[in-house]
């Protein structure tokens, strides 16, 4: 893959194929300590001792519709190209954590990408989950600015308007990145 967002992207896939209800992501960028650290948390069905010691195996999938799953270990491979890590913790029917770490400044760190495009696509697609979102990105001297979006209180709000109506999609758009923007420019 050539852009973190799409590991995201597939990362988060797992979650909604888990059946979680509640899916936190959570991005650092932070400049002063070389960090890009990505956390998804999800409320799905979790995983048992023996697949979390297989994860990593681009083998082993519950997928399905394929063999192999290469998702996390095609992530894993790249973090720890960049002098990161990934680290994965579950607990059957409670759900997983996954948090993955770049060396921010590493040459071989792919780049970011569009990631308030990819947010919103998640929300869009599955309008049924309850998606948090938490950016924080700190300067090279310190400064820290955070963005938080929670889609629970735009849902009760709009009722039985679907989150994909023309203005409601525009307002999405805007809010996610409008809200990164300001983190990464807070001027």
């Amino acid at each position: 893959m050539r852009e973190i967002t799409l590991h995201l992207l597939d990362i988060t896939e797992n979650s909604v194929s888990a059946n979680a209800k509640n899916i936190q992501i959570k991005v650092v960028e932070d400049l002063s300590k070389d960090l890009l650290q990505m956390v998804i948390q999800d409320d799905g069905k979790g995983m048992d001792a023996e697949t979390m010691a297989a994860i990593t195996d681009p083998f082993v999938t519950s997928r399905k519709t394929r063999k192999v799953g290469l998702g996390i270990p095609l992530f894993k491979e790249a973090a720890e190209a960049c002098n990161g890590d990934l680290n994965i913790s579950s607990e059957l029917g409670k759900g997983t954590c996954i948090d993955v770490r770049f060396q921010y400044s590493h040459i071989d760190r792919m780049p970011l990408g569009d990631l308030a495009g990819t947010v919103l696509s998640l929300i869009i697609a599955h309008a049924d989950i309850h998606w948090q979102f938490d950016y924080s990105y700190c300067s090279h001297e310190g400064d820290r600015n955070t963005f938080e979006f929670d889609d629970q209180p735009i849902k009760e709000t709009l009722g039985d308007i679907p989150l994909t109506e023309p203005a409601i999609l525009s307002f999405l758009r805007e809010s996610l990145y409008e809200g990164i923007s300001s983190c990464i420019n807070p001027n």
